[in-house]
């Protein structure tokens, strides 16, 4: 499975990459707001980090707005990915964007019919929000399944995108459950490689050669 960011700090980014466990990134709007950056400096600096797919949303909620802004965002870098909303507009969007080769990431998808019109219109990706699904006292990684049945059944090209990642155990549970690829803030990202037990037995070992060599 594809690890994606879930941000718009180069400094996370950065730190990610640096690992080498960052195979792409997303933005949307509000991570944007909080860098205090011009937009389009800010998606060429993340896309001068990484070489993966750097999803860029649009504005706009009509499909001649979303193809306009669009495809100023992909001459920024040829990573640049355009995140579109999962709307009739937004659809259109994608298959007049698709058709001029642009990659796309149909966000903001809740269930599987959703899921079903996405890979129908052509988009690159598609990003079911888990988080926000258990937020309304659903079991959003129930999504996830269906959705690679669905596509498996179809043999659609439609990479899943599992969004709205709240903690460590959804990414595991997104793995198992088949999809192509997490996208995570950075806290989550940082607490995949904790556990206690690791921190324990490094202290040891350091200590015990410490006591070695006096």
């Amino acid at each position: 499975m594809k690890f994606f960011l879930d941000t718009a700090n180069l400094e996370q980014i950065r730190a990610a990459h640096d690992m080498g466990l960052l195979d792409g990134v997303t933005t949307n709007p509000s991570l944007v707001a909080r860098e205090n950056m011009d937009f389009k400096t800010l998606v060429g600096e993340i896309c001068r980090i990484t070489s993966g797919p750097v999803s860029a949303e649009v504005l706009s909620t009509e499909t001649a707005g979303m193809v306009e802004e669009a495809l100023a965002l992909s001459k920024i870098a040829e990573n640049v990915v355009i995140k579109l909303p999962t709307i009739p507009d937004g659809l259109k969007a994608c298959v007049q964007l698709r058709e001029r080769g642009v990659a796309i990431n149909m966000t903001l998808c809740f269930q599987p019919n959703q899921a079903l019109c996405i890979a129908k219109a052509g988009a690159t990706y598609c990003s079911p929000f888990l988080g926000r699904l258990d937020d309304i006292g659903h079991d959003g990684m129930d999504l996830i399944p269906i959705i690679r049945q669905i596509y498996d059944n179809y043999g659609f090209d439609t990479q899943i995108l599992a969004a709205s990642l709240r903690h460590p155990l959804h990414v595991v549970q997104a793995a198992m459950a088949g999809a192509d690829v997490a996208t995570m803030p950075y806290n989550v990202f940082e607490k995949m490689l904790n556990h206690p037990l690791t921190d324990i037995g490094l202290e040891r070992f350091i200590s015990d050669f410490k006591k070695a060599q006096k």
